[in-house]
């Protein structure tokens, strides 16, 4: 994955109509084997860095290796887990954290390029109980 400028992306991305942007980032820790509620913390991050909350997300996507992962997440947010991963996750496709998190994020861009564009976060636990969030934006780059 490439973090460019827009006039860049635009060059680079053979559909230069659709436009991405990063709109917030956060990670976090948990407590020493309490590793599933850290995206929890990390995805408030991510969220308040953005200036939106869960309500605001059009998708949601998660590298969740195990389910109590998801479980954990929606209680925290009040969310129904049929609002998340509606393409498939991790417990579908493997666990290794790196490629399964950028499989993540661009499966989160295509799903809301689909919808004509929206907002999307992604989530991801990692070993050490630590975690990653990023809100994505994707919309018309004209």
């Amino acid at each position: 994955m490439v973090v460019t400028t827009p006039e860049r992306a635009r060059e680079l991305s053979r559909r230069p109509e659709v436009a991405v942007r990063l709109l917030g980032f956060g990670s976090a820790r948990a407590e020493p084997g309490y590793m599933p509620e850290a995206p929890i913390p990390a995805s408030r991050r991510a969220l308040d860095a953005a200036g939106l909350g869960i309500a605001d997300m059009d998708a949601i996507k998660s590298h969740n290796p195990f389910v109590v992962n998801d479980i954990a997440f929606c209680r925290a947010f009040g969310l129904a887990p049929e609002r998340m991963n509606n393409f498939g996750c991790s417990l579908v496709w493997g666990h290794p954290q790196g490629p399964t998190g950028l499989r993540g994020v661009i499966e989160l861009i295509e799903e809301l390029a689909g919808r004509g564009g929206g907002r999307g976060l992604f989530l991801g636990c990692a070993a050490g109980d630590s975690a990653m969030a990023a809100v994505v934006e994707v919309g018309d780059a004209r």
